[in-house]
C-alpha cells in the first residue's frame, strides 16, 4: 500500500473520530435536558396578604419549584415557624414566601414591623396644606420645610423677617393616618397625622421643628434621590429686585484733631541776669 493511500485513510479516521465526538456531545446534552429537574416544595401565600398582616396557618400553602430555589425561600418543614411573623411587603397568591419579606420573629405585625433596624417612625400633624392636599400617602418621598423667625440677633431678624429652611430631604412616608398600604390608584386621602421614616437625629429635629416653627411637606418623585444644597429664603428677598446689586455699607472714619497746647513761658538765666520769654502754640507766633 502506497503512502498516498495511508495518508487518506489517516485523515478519514481523524474526521470520523471528530464527527463521532460531536454526535456524542449533542445526544448527551439532549438526554440531560430531558432528564427531570429535582423538585422542592416551598411555602407560598394561599391568598393575597397585605403589608403589616400577621401570618396565620390559613395564609400558607405550598408550591413546587423545579431546579434552583429563590434566595430566602422557606421549605415545607419550616412552615410552623412562619405563623405569627409580620409581613413587611405585599404578598400575592401562589407567590413563594421569602424570609426577606417578613419581619423578624417576635416583632409582630403592623407599622412597627415595617421599620428597619436603626430607623424610627416620627409622627407630625398635617392639614390640607402641609399634607400636600392628601397626596402624601404611604411609600411617597417628601422634603420637610420649616418657616419662622430664627433665634439670635433681634435687629437682623427684624430686618429680614421670617425665614424658610429645608431641614430634611428624601424622607419616606410610612403611613398616612392609620393607613400603611399604598393606594394602587394614587388617590388623595386627607389625614391628620403622617408618620415619616427617619433616623434618631432626624426625629429630634422634627420634634424641635414641631414645637417652634411651622412645618410643611414638599412632595417629590420617588426616583429622585438627589440631595440639594438649599441655602434658605428670607422674607426680605421676596421683595428685592433679583437684578439689583446690594451695596455694601461704607465705613466712615472720623478723625478728631487734638486740642492745641496753651502758650507757655521760659526763664533764661545768663550769668547774674535772668529774663523770661513767652512762647505760643506750635505754628503760632512767639
Amino acid at each position: 500500500m502506497n503512502r498516498r493511500v495511508l495518508t487518506i485513510l489517516f485523515l478519514a479516521f481523524i474526521i470520523a473520530g471528530a464527527c463521532a465526538f460531536l454526535v456524542y456531545r449533542l445526544v448527551g446534552s439532549r438526554l440531560n435536558a430531558a432528564k427531570p429537574l429535582p423538585v422542592t416544595r416551598v411555602v407560598a401565600a394561599a391568598s393575597d396578604i397585605k403589608l403589616g398582616s400577621v401570618l396565620t396557618s390559613t395564609n400558607l400553602s405550598y408550591v413546587d419549584i423545579a431546579g434552583g430555589l429563590p434566595k430566602g425561600a422557606i421549605l415545607d418543614k419550616d412552615k410552623g415557624a412562619l405563623v405569627g411573623r409580620g409581613v413587611i411587603s405585599d404578598l400575592y397568591q401562589g407567590e413563594p414566601i421569602l424570609d426577606s419579606r417578613l419581619a423578624a420573629p417576635g416583632s409582630g405585625g403592623g407599622l412597627a414591623a415595617t421599620i428597619p433596624p436603626g430607623m424610627r417612625a416620627s409622627a407630625i400633624r398635617v392639614d390640607d396644606v402641609v399634607g400636600v392636599a392628601g397626596f402624601v400617602t404611604p411609600g411617597m418621598h417628601v422634603d420637610v420645610l420649616i418657616s419662622g423667625t430664627p433665634p439670635g440677633d433681634q435687629a437682623k431678624n427684624a430686618e429680614e423677617g421670617q425665614q424658610a429652611r429645608t431641614i430634611l430631604q428624601n424622607i419616606q412616608v410610612l403611613s398616612a393616618g392609620t393607613e400603611i398600604q399604598k393606594d394602587p390608584e394614587g388617590k388623595p386621602k386627607p389625614v391628620q397625622v403622617v408618620n415619616l421614616l427617619v433616623t434618631p437625629e432626624q426625629a429630634e429635629m422634627l420634634s424641635l421643628a414641631s414645637a417652634s416653627a411651622k412645618i410643611q411637606l414638599v412632595l417629590r418623585n420617588p426616583l429622585d434621590t438627589k440631595t440639594d444644597q438649599v441655602p434658605g429664603t428670607a422674607v426680605e428677598s421676596l421683595y428685592t429686585d433679583p437684578g439689583a446689586i446690594k451695596k455694601k455699607p461704607v465705613t466712615v472714619v472720623r478723625i478728631t484733631p487734638k486740642a492745641a497746647p496753651e502758650s507757655f513761658s521760659i526763664e533764661v538765666i545768663n550769668g547774674s541776669k535772668s529774663s523770661e520769654e513767652k512762647l505760643g502754640p506750635p505754628g503760632g507766633k512767639q
